[in-house]
Order: C-alpha cells, then sequence, then structure tokens
C-alpha cells in the first residue's frame, strides 16, 4: 500500500486499537504519512465495524477513523498470529493499544515483556484512566470521563440539566494527546536509540482542556458552571439574535469593544460605566446582553455579519454540518475530504488541519480497509509469500 507522503514517512505503526479514542491517533498519523497497520478480531474486527449508518455495507463511523490503514486480522491467544505480530513488531516503530489496563499483560504483550524485545518500539497506551492510580481497572466511555473531569459541569446552560460536549471529546482529545506522545517520542528516539511507553488516560486529557478553570477556582473559590454561550472572563463573546437567526461575536477587549459599538451604531455604549472595562462588561454582562440585541435584532443576521466583518469584529454565523461541508474556506482548506471503500464507493472525512510546506495536502485520504484485506499482502512482505 503506497502511503501519502509526510512528516511521518518511513515510521510504522502497529495499530491495536478499536472504535475512537485508539484509532483517532493512529489516523492522525497516517496522515502525517505514517504506515498504520490495523490488526483486528477475527470475524467481528474492530467493534465500530457495526456501528451505523451504513453506507454501501460500510460503516460510516469506522470510515471517519480507519482510512489510509491496512488491516489484518489476528487472534492474539494463538500462538500462530502472535509469531505474525511479533515479525510485524521487528519492523515496527510503534505499537498503539487501548484495551483496558492488565489485558495486555494478561496476552503477555504489555511494555515490561516486550522491551528487551523490541528496544526501539514505542509503546503507546491511552485507556480511561492509564495505567496508575484507584480507578486504572475501571472501564470508560467518553460520556464518563466528561462527567468525572468536570466538562460537563461547565457545558451547557445555567439552569438546564448537565449536558454533554456535542462530540466525544473525550476520545478524540485522549486521540490527539496521545499522537503527540508519539510524535515526541519518535524525535527522542533520534537522539537516544531508545523506544518507551507512553500512557495517556482519557479523564487526565480531559482535565488538561480544561483552560484555566482550575486555575480560576483555587485562587478564587469560585466553582466554574455552565454559563451556555458566553465566556467567563469576556464579554460580549456569545451567540447574539439577529432579525432573523443568530450570531456569534467576541470583542475581547476594550479596543474591539469600542469598534463593535462604533459598528452597529452605539457609540455611547463604551462610554458607560457598566461596561467601560472588561472586568466592568463581564461583570454586567446581561445588562450588556439586552442592549446589544435590542440593536442587533433590526436588521439580519449575513447584513450583520458583512458590517462586522467590515470593521474588523471576529464574528460568524452558526452552521449546521450541512452549512460547513459547503464553506469555501473549508472547501480552500481541504477540511472535508472523500475517502473510499473496496468497492469504490465514497465517503466523506475530515481532513488534516496540520498543514506543512513541503507536503501537498489533497483532497483524498486513502481507502477503508475490509477487514483482513491486506493480510496476504502483508505476509508476503514478512516472508516473501501469502498466507
Amino acid at each position: 500500500m503506497t502511503q501519502n507522503p509526510g512528516l511521518l514517512s518511513g515510521v510504522t505503526v502497529i495499530d491495536l486499537t478499536r472504535v475512537l479514542a485508539g484509532p483517532y491517533a493512529s489516523m492522525l498519523l497516517a496522515d502525517l504519512g505514517a504506515r498504520v497497520i490495523k490488526v483486528e478480531a477475527p470475524e467481528s474486527g474492530d467493534d465500530s465495524r457495526g456501528f451505523g449508518p451504513m453506507h454501501a455495507g460500510t460503516s460510516t463511523y469506522f470510515a471517519s477513523v480507519n482510512r489510509g490503514k491496512e488491516s489484518i486480522a489476528l487472534d492474539l491467544k494463538a500462538e500462530d498470529d502472535r509469531a505474525i505480530l511479533f515479525d510485524l513488531l521487528e519492523r515496527a516503530d510503534v505499537l498503539i493499544e487501548n484495551f483496558r489496563p492488565g489485558v495486555m499483560e494478561r496476552l503477555g504483550l504489555d511494555w515490561p515483556a516486550l522491551e528487551n524485545r523490541f528496544p526501539r518500539l514505542i509503546y503507546a497506551s491511552v485507556s480511561g484512566f492509564g495505567q496508575t492510580g484507584p480507578y486504572r481497572d475501571r472501564a470508560a466511555y467518553d460520556i464518563v470521563v466528561q462527567a468525572m473531569s468536570g466538562m460537563m459541569s461547565v457545558t451547557g446552560s445555567p439552569g438546564a440539566p448537565p449536558a454533554r460536549v456535542g462530540t466525544s471529546l473525550g476520545d478524540i482529545g485522549a486521540g490527539t494527546f496521545l499522537a503527540l506522545g508519539i510524535s515526541a517520542a519518535l524525535f527522542s528516539r533520534e537522539r537516544t536509540g531508545k523506544g518507551g511507553m507512553i500512557d495517556v488516560g482519557m479523564l487526565d486529557c480531559q482535565i488538561a482542556l480544561h483552560e484555566n478553570a482550575i486555575t480560576r477556582h483555587v485562587a478564587t473559590g469560585e466553582v466554574p458552571g455552565p454559563m451556555g454561550n458566553k465566556h467567563p472572563l469576556i464579554a460580549p463573546f456569545q451567540a447574539f439574535r439577529t432579525a432573523d437567526t443568530w450570531i456569534v461575536i467576541a470583542a475581547g477587549n476594550d479596543k474591539l469593544f469600542r469598534t463593535f459599538t462604533n459598528a452597529i451604531g452605539r457609540p455611547e455604549l463604551a462610554g458607560n460605566p457598566l461596561f467601560v472595562s472588561r472586568l466592568m462588561r463581564q461583570r454586567h454582562h446581561q445588562a450588556l446582553e439586552v442592549e446589544i440585541e435590542q440593536t442587533l435584532t433590526t436588521r439580519t443576521r449575513d447584513e450583520w455579519l458583512a458590517l462586522l466583518r467590515a470593521a474588523g469584529i471576529p464574528c460568524g454565523s452558526i452552521n449546521t454540518i450541512a452549512d460547513l461541508i459547503h464553506d469555501p474556506q473549508v472547501k480552500a482548506r481541504n477540511m472535508v475530504c472523500e475517502t473510499r471503500n473496496s468497492t469504490g464507493e465514497t465517503f466523506a472525512v475530515s481532513g488534516n488541519p496540520i498543514k506543512f510546506s513541503a507536503f501537498a495536502d489533497t483532497a483524498k485520504r486513502g481507502p477503508v480497509p475490509d477487514l483482513d484485506q491486506d493480510r496476504e499482502r502483508i505476509l508476503a512482505e514478512l516472508y516473501g509469500k501469502g498466507d
């Protein structure tokens, strides 16, 4: 299989992961040029192969995070298949797994078991709570770590039921941090010649994404809570109603606020003692919201966006996913790309946000593999013949 050229060209990843956090990490590496060989359970494969909706017999969920990979089915408890895995690891740079802690140890495939045999291998593990601590053996899904991390406590509107972030941030955040750790480990290995183990916990990653909530709480005693679309420190920084729909406006400093008030024909707001500074606007954000919406509801979204953009005010429409895929900026940056399954049916998938001057960023991504699709070719590489 020919990989797309990229920063990680020449790197081979053995991917034992399934569903989302681990597959997302290995997909990021594939997008950067790595060769990713996905090792799946015989017959069933990755659980997400069965997740709907289906398109031309292929799970759109599976396609979204497994395009550009190869697939071989191996039973990790069978000696013959374990021998194939070890032969793959002889040639590999990275092993990624997202089993619950203890599973790889019982299989004899944990880092202590592999370290001496493969000293240059980078062993990357992602799990709900990491390999240490009192929660290490607990099962976790995205919503569990969003809840336990406090992320759900600061999401949604005041007085409303707890709200999950509208994407699988627990998995996606962990996968992104895992890919970052792997990239750093590859750089370190170039200097030291040694691999090592990377241990990423989904809960840890959610905590790392908390911005300033922890610092703010410890410094002030305040317990951050949900604020809807608002920002805890900046106003105006939220969604506002116009005559026909909503827009978002972010005037993050005093200069921008003055420019904003001039642009909407309300220059007196900048001199109002309640709104004269960032701190005062934050304290009186509800009163400020009323004043702004009284004006914004007199014109349509498109009218206001044109005026505000001309004045240099950060603002935008609230796109649906249907809006997003047709956005000219999204198209120009190849952020909605095309992949195919083995029968040639096409799928729309997210693109690679990392653009690098030395490599072209194309609007196509590698195909979605069928289960065990690449077995014959992989075995031929290892042993000079098919199975």
